[in-house]
């Protein structure tokens, strides 16, 4: 395993950065932050067709990059440092891994194009209302809609929160589960278009105005067999290698999100001056900043190692070894980006001292991320829990 960038790599995270710090600007995060779709869609057109970010990791016969996970999370740090206000997240990191692990070679046809060429986005959507409830963690226990045979296919009821992106996505990969089942047994996945009659959807506005999230109601939604990802009643185990796979890429936005906090904090101060010297000469304020690059440099090592090991999860000749460490490794690089990003917010807040929380600043915008992405997909103590019992089977 190489752990060091590659000079492809290296290029990839360089031009994401050069464009991102130039097109998502704070005043236009919060230009997108004021609208309810929650993004800019001339700047998500720009970024499929000039940088193609969509298509890093769609395979090259369905028009992608074929590229790997440690390349997307290159572009996620990059993103999480500007707080990138667009569905890539929803898009890339939920519906295209959804269609990989789960989706045949016709339903990848007939979607992958579509979000290469930039007029298709997608999300997943598997939790219920009490998701946050079940002890913290976002695992199969989760899935509260239902689905039965159909006339034609399939029906599907229930009720799905916290979906990102779920009030604009045009394909909704949903999973719902077999009344009667519990855990990863009698769960679909089903790729639906977003059109689909019964489906009511509601922006939630949330703390975080730079992620949206929405609700959905299913009301006897009937879907085409074709429909299906997988066999019926058989997709838990792909939800759950979706569920590690957004974690990683999570993390790895949390860990950009981290190190711009710790960089906007030393800028500022170097410029705040207090008895006649810049604060940043303080020892005590240089031991808070020390901390904080500490837990930036861990959190970006266990982002690329469980990138690394997500890779070969998802290759059909990867190591299976390694790739059985994704559980594991997810969640230690969701646990600690988790508490990293919290803590350095919250730090370059005090930092900041009283302007910090103003809403003149943009600290308070990674502050309000750090506590949404420290929840979703459960916090910290949720997936140290989560690795305690994978050590002890």
């Amino acid at each position: 395993m190489e752990f060091r960038f590659t000079e492809e790599q290296q290029m990839i995270r360089d031009t994401a950065r050069a464009f991102l710090e130039d097109v998502s600007t704070p005043a236009a995060v919060r230009q997108a932050m004021a609208t309810e779709a929650g993004f800019d869609p001339e700047l998500w057109q720009r970024i499929c067709q000039e940088l193609c970010f969509q298509a890093i990791s769609v395979p090259e016969q369905y028009g992608g990059m074929g590229l790997g996970y440690v390349e997307l999370c290159a572009v996620l740090e990059q993103m999480g440092r500007v707080l990138l206000c667009s569905p890539f997240f929803s898009t890339v990191c939920l519906g295209v891994s959804s269609l990989l692990v789960a989706g045949n070679d016709e339903q990848k046809q007939q979607y992958l194009p579509a979000i290469v060429d930039g007029s298709l986005t997608a999300t997943l959507a598997w939790t219920g209302p009490q998701a946050a409830h079940h002890g913290g963690q976002w695992d199969c226990n989760a899935v509260t809609a239902t689905w039965r045979p159909g006339a034609d296919g399939f029906e599907l009821d229930g009720e799905l929160r916290y979906v990102i992106d779920g009030h604009t996505a045009d394909l909704l990969i949903i999973a719902a589960r077999q009344p009667g089942t519990s855990g990863t047994d009698g769960i679909s996945l089903f790729a639906v278009p977003a059109s689909t009659p019964g489906i009511q959807r509601q922006w939630l506005p949330t703390m975080d105005q730079t992620r949206r999230q929405a609700a959905l109601q299913l009301s006897r939604v009937q879907v085409p067999g074709s429909a299906l990802l997988g066999e019926a009643g058989q997709g838990g185990a792909a939800l759950c290698t979706l569920i590690d796979l957004a974690k990683v890429a999570l993390a790895a936005e949390q860990m950009g999100a981290a190190q711009k906090t710790l960089d906007m904090s030393v800028a500022y101060m170097q410029e705040r001056v207090q008895f006649g010297r810049p604060i940043a000469s303080f020892q005590a304020l240089k031991h808070k900043a020390a901390d904080m690059q500490l837990k930036c440099e861990v959190a970006r090592s266990a982002v690329y190692y469980a990138a690394c090991v997500a890779q070969e999860a998802l290759s059909a000749d990867g190591d299976p070894a390694l790739a059985a460490e994704l559980p594991e490794a997810a969640a230690m690089a969701k646990a600690y980006c988790s508490d990293t990003l919290f803590f350095n917010a919250g730090s370059a807040i005090q930092l900041h001292g009283g302007v910090g929380f103003t809403w003149e600043y943009d600290v308070h915008l990674y502050f309000k991320r750090a506590k949404a992405s420290e929840l979703y997909l459960g916090n910290g103590d949720a997936q140290r829990e989560l690795i305690a019992g994978l050590l002890l089977d």
